[in-house]
């Protein structure tokens, strides 16, 4: 057995005072196979010890949360015995060391989360973050990381229907790859992780155990360097084919009364899963590590523990249905192994052919682990930015669409199956993914957003925007915004600045979830996002998902008749500040974001909800980056016909402004009736302004100009591919 130093401690990643509170816990010093536990426990990636105080500042509750933070995955209730459960989870450094196979297992983790509660995934939705267009790694990460998220969700058959995808210097040494999946149960059934009844088997359903992954967590949970690389053996190793089995055998398991709790084996492996059910339902666990199922030879107890490959599940059975659940799995050709029970103890005990190899204490363990309040600094103020362009705004839109933040994403989604299923109403490259429910009125509606930019800017703003850009998305489709799961991307937290950036972001974020009734259910931190001492920009990925009552009234993403008024619903002050046109036409990252009014937000969005469901509206686009003249462009895009856009009679050097400025609060419609639609906006109390019509075959701003949707066509859906086949030799 190894000797215990201070340099292994380290090689572990705790600090000489976590090590200290191991000695104490046990009131001894560590075999190796119990500091791997503590390390991966205590990890950043499992314990969250530098943000735990204040994700507790979060709301988590409402009317419609059957289970919120602290399990799997968030629930709430659809209604007629309907439930929605869901995720979103990072695997960013598996990503960027091996792209492949890091996005493909994120993948395949969230889909665990989800199905382990009792929920048929039904979609899948993802956030990418890659870095500068220019630098060395970032096609290959692009390639690799788009090519393993399709090739886990297509094999496995759930429809990956949106999500986001942005570049950015600081994200050249660390990318980010966050997954989520919605599934479906019913609500009376949903299966939780605390486990229950001394005596009840402990069993190992699955693929078998190999060494893939091995530290994965504390990988995770460490700044990247100069040799990063010789990371890869930590990351994951997935097979589509073999989860697509385990989801059809756990949910057949699941009609019958044979589950206790069930756990999957994600972040830490068996260590965590059976620590974690053991704590949450306070009884002890002894496991025969022998009997796990092993692909490799001479795998260890402490590799047994730590490893991390992937479509495992760990489940506590009632006595007596083993034999059951047995024939169960052998059918779908997985392993089954009792491998444990559980006890009265309140410890873990590991054993090796009859030898005990490990003795620790559960809730100590569990429970105690390190909980840091780090010092933290708030973000400066930003200057108000000045601009005094008088360029043609046509090009520049040109320039914009074309941009790599804006460009068209069809090369990434057309990768996907976003059909499989026959569900899915509303295709990538909306402002929400629509999928169908049984009963053919009702759909969901999910969407995944943040603005980094903003975020680095003024961390509180960004914040409370992150989250009100997923409200409006979910109310362009005319979706009552349910329930949040959040992604937390940050870099060292040991960095005031940085812990002051996850500070202002989890404090805008709950302001803005308060003010809508839209709580936290689930979510990830993902913390060390940097390399060498360079962190990337905060990104806390929001995942909003919505109900929409009935499909009958779905408005349309583009513009696809003539003769249709365009309604800017929505006060326009022009803000430029960190806005892509400051960016990508003058080049100035400055300034600070555009502010969001919480109240003007929930008016706005309620009013458009409401006329969706009268069916008022014929289209409907949020504005976000790039403003009114860029939403307007997508719109003629995406339905094919053009537009004409009449500019108020506003001072020249304010043009830029109205057509740019990235104002929250804000829609385009387009509707049959605009009068009437102006009335109801007016009566309440909604800022609302007749600017155009829809029709032609161009995008025409009155006494300036035109530019042809064939023009711009080339330009958006031209930009992704040619980068992409610069790259093949």
């Amino acid at each position: 057995m190894s000797e215990i130093t201070p340099e292994l401690v380290a090689e572990h990643g705790l600090t000489p005072q976590e090590y200290e509170k191991v000695l104490d816990i046990l009131g001894r010093a560590p075999n190796l196979v119990e500091l791997g536990i503590f390390s991966v426990m205590w990890s950043e990636h499992c314990s969250y010890k530098s943000s735990k105080k204040w994700l507790k500042t979060l709301p988590t509750e409402g009317p419609q949360v059957i289970q919120g933070p602290g399990e799997n995955a968030g629930v709430i209730a659809l209604g007629e015995g309907l439930a929605a459960i869901f995720k979103i989870e990072s695997h960013n450094h598996p990503s960027f060391i091996e792209p492949y196979q890091g996005a493909a297992t994120g993948v395949g983790g969230i889909l665990r989360d989800v199905f382990t509660m009792g929920a048929r995934p039904v979609m899948n939705l993802n956030a990418l973050r890659f870095g500068s267009p220019d630098h060395p790694k970032t096609r290959h990460l692009v390639s690799g990381v788009v090519a393993g998220i399709g090739g886990y969700g297509n094999c496995v058959g759930i429809p990956t229907v949106g999500g986001e995808v942005n570049f950015h210097p600081a994200y050249n040494g660390n990318i980010l790859v966050n997954a989520m999946t919605v599934g479906l149960a019913p609500a009376d059934r949903i299966f939780y992780s605390a486990a229950a009844g001394p005596g009840n088997p402990v069993v190992y359903v699955g693929s078998k155990t190999g060494r893939d992954g091995i530290h994965g967590a504390t990988m995770a949970s460490a700044e990247f360097d100069a040799n990063s690389e010789e990371k890869r053996p930590t990351v994951q190793v997935g097979d589509p084919f073999t989860e697509k089995l385990l989801i059809e055998a756990c949910l057949e398991l699941m009609e019958t009364d044979a589950i206790v709790a069930i756990q999957d084996m994600g972040a830490a492996g068996l260590t965590s899963s059976s620590f974690e059910m053991a704590s949450k339902g306070g009884v002890g666990v002894e496991l025969d590590l022998d009997r796990v199922p092993m692909r490799e030879e001479g795998m260890t107890p402490y590799e047994l523990m730590l490893s991390e490959s992937q479509e495992r599940m760990l489940m506590v059975l009632k006595p007596g249905r083993e034999d059951r659940a047995r024939r169960i799995f052998e059918k779908w050709d997985l392993d089954f192994a009792i491998i444990g029970r559980l006890t009265e103890s309140g410890r873990m005990v590991l054993r090796w052919h009859g030898e005990t190899v490990g003795d620790l204490p559960i809730d100590p363990l569990a429970l105690a682990s390190p909980e840091y309040d780090r010092p933290w600094e708030p973000t400066p103020a930003a200057e108000a930015v000045a601009v005094t362009s008088q360029g043609d705004p046509l090009e520049a839109l040109r320039t914009l669409i074309g941009s790599p933040d804006l460009a068209s994403r069809r090369w990434i989604w057309e990768q996907y199956d976003h059909l499989i299923g026959g569900d899915t109403i509303r295709r990538p490259g909306a402002d929400a993914a629509v999928v169908r429910l049984a009963d053919g009125k009702r759909a969901l509606a999910a969407t995944t957003d943040c603005t980094p930019r903003y975020c680095y800017a003024d961390p509180v703003e960004g914040g409370r925007q992150a989250v009100a850009e997923s409200w409006r998305n979910l109310t362009a489709v005319g979706a009552r915004p349910l329930a949040v799961t959040n992604n937390l991307n940050f870099g060292n937290p040991e960095r005031p600045r940085v812990m002051g950036q996850l500070v202002g972001c989890v404090q805008g974020m709950g302001e803005a979830c308060r003010a809508f009734d839209y709580p936290v259910v689930s979510g990830n931190v993902s913390l060390y996002n940097e390399t060498e001492g360079q962190a990337i920009l905060p990104t806390p990925v929001i995942g909003g998902v919505g109900l929409i009552d009935d499909i009958a009234h779905l408005p349309a993403a583009g513009l696809e008749q003539a003769g249709l008024a365009l309604v800017l619903i929505g006060e326009t002050e022009g803000h430029l500040g960190q806005s892509l046109y400051l960016r990508d036409i003058e080049g100035r990252e400055e300034g600070s974001p555009p502010p969001v009014n919480l109240e003007a937000e929930k008016r706005n969005g309620d009013f458009l909800r409401e006329q969706i469901k009268q069916g008022a509206l014929a289209a409907c686009h949020d504005l976000s980056d790039g403003g009114l003249i860029v939403a307007l462009a997508e719109m003629a895009l995406a339905g094919g016909c053009g537009a004409t856009l009449r500019v108020p009679d506003i001072a020249r050097d304010k043009m830029t402004q109205w057509l740019f400025g990235e104002d929250q609060a804000r829609y385009l419609v387009a509707t049959q009736d605009a009068e009437t639609l102006l009335a109801s906006a007016r009566a309440a109390g909604v800022p609302a302004a007749h600017i155009g019509e829809s029709g032609g075959d161009a995008l025409t701003l009155e006494a300036i100009g035109r530019i042809s949707l064939e023009d711009l066509r080339a330009t958006h859906e031209g930009w992704l591919p040619d980068y992409m086949s610069a790259g093949v030799a």
